[in-house]
Parts: C-alpha cells; structure tokens; sequence
C-alpha cells in the first residue's frame, strides 16, 4: 500500500507544471520578456516632474505602440504646455540583442528630429528621473540574474531578481551599474526596481502602485522613479496613464520619422 501510494505520488509530481519554486531567475525574466503587454495600443499621459522643493510641473503625452514580430515600436507626441508641445520621440526597440534601438526626439524649434545615440540613451528624458534607456525593454542576454529573496509588494509574492551587466557597454548605454527588480509572481509584472546609477552616487527608485486589467493586459497605470542622494530625494517623476486601449487600427505609417515630424 505504502509503495503504491509512493508511486501514485510521483507519477502526479511528474505531471504537474514546472513550479514557481523551480523557476530560475533567467526563466523568470524570460517570462516577463515574454509577458503579453498588448499590441496596437493607445493612450494619454501626464508626466509630473516634481523637485526636491515638491515644485510640480505637469506634461501631457499622446503614446502610440505596435508590436512587429518580436520588436515593439513606440511613438509618443507631447501635448502640452506650449514650451513642449508637437515634440515627439519614436523608438524601435528590437529583440535582437545585437541590434541596438533606434530613438529619434523631434525638437519644433530644431525642425528636425535628432537619433539618440547609444552614448546618450542614460541622459534624462525630456528633464524626467527616467532616461533614455528606460523606453525600452533591456535584453536578457546583456545580463546576469539570479534570486535574492521572495518577498510582498502590496500583498502579491514577488521574486526580488538581481540583475548586473555583463559589459562596460552596457553600463554606459544604461547608465546602471546595477539592478534589483522586483517580479510579481503571478503575472510576471515589474511592479519595483532599484537602479545603482553609474556616476554622482545616485540611486533610482522605480515603483508601480497602481496596476489594472485592461482588456484581458495588466497595465501599470501609476508609475513613479525617484533619484536619491544619500537617502535624500533629488528629483521624482510621476506616470499616470489614461484612455489605455488595445487593438486600434494603427498602421505602419504611425511610427515613421515622417510622422514625428508631422505631428498628432
């Protein structure tokens, strides 16, 4: 009986999924690499700048995003105040890991949109804690991860990953010399991050408090990062996203430089 119930017992162990437990930590990111954040999507964004005095200054931003095979294209227009409006940013993040991103800002006062070079893609976006490197989605393969802890953010079990670049390359372009990501277990969501920034002895804290379903995607609809100094706050931006749909009618023409140039 005893054996029989053993036997019974790993036949239903060899049956089960692969567990959580037994997930590694490059096969957690892999699942978040692979997470369906949607396609062909549109929505509203005002991004806050707040200083270190809490002085505000509030931006609204038209995004457009299109998936195209395993690259994701982006398109962004701001919108107000005057002294951004018609600027706009197209990125072509490509899963490539060869392939570096293209990125374009187009300046109105310029006339012409300026490509961002890899030298430059851990400046700050448009004065926000955010930087270049940010829009895009960072390849697995430029990293080594492995699991710190398990832990809870707002009551959902999370992996707590450490993530260190493999090349000085890679630290330049991210200006990041070290990260500690935060993946919600049950839908594979970044929902935390600390960011070791490579000069000034700074450290950027990224955080999703708000997170929604939308249409069968989870979205995080608030997302803020914090740049710190000695436990000081230097600088904090906020994300807040509205007007979040998927499967728009959105052609190729949308993401072109033509397009940027054009505007909303």
């Amino acid at each position: 009986m005893k054996y029989m119930l053993s036997l019974f017992l790993t036949l239903m162990t060899t049956m089960l999924p692969l567990q959580a437990a037994d997930l590694t930590a490059r096969q957690i990111m892999e699942h978040v690499d692979d997470r369906d954040d949607g396609d062909n999507g549109v929505s509203d964004m005002v991004m806050t700048l707040i200083d270190k005095n809490n002085n505000k200054r509030a931006r609204k931003i038209r995004s457009y995003t299109k998936d195209k095979g395993k690259d994701k294209q982006r398109i962004m227009f701001f919108v107000m105040p005057a002294d951004v409006k018609d600027t706009g940013f197209l990125t072509y993040d490509y899963d490539e890991y060869s392939k570096d991103d293209d990125q374009w800002l187009y300046l109105p006062a310029l006339g012409k949109s300026k490509r961002i070079a890899s030298s430059d893609k851990s400046g700050s976006f448009m004065g926000s804690d955010f930087n270049y490197s940010d829009m895009t989605s960072k390849n697995l393969d430029a990293y080594d991860f492995r699991i710190l802890d398990e832990k809870e953010v707002r009551k959902a079990k999370v992996w707590v990953i450490e993530a260190i670049p493999k090349t000085k390359e890679e630290i330049g372009e991210t200006g990041y010399t070290k990260s500690v990501l935060f993946v919600r277990q049950d839908n594979y969501m970044v929902v935390r991050a600390v960011h070791w920034v490579n000069e000034g002895g700074r450290i950027k804290y990224l955080d999703s408090p708000k997170i929604e379903l939308i249409d069968g995607i989870w979205v995080a609809t608030k997302r803020t990062m914090t740049t710190k100094k000695n436990k000081k706050t230097l600088h904090k931006t906020e994300l807040n996203f509205y007007n979040v749909k998927f499967n728009q009618p959105l052609d190729q023409e949308t993401f072109s430089l033509r397009r940027l140039e054009k505007g909303l």
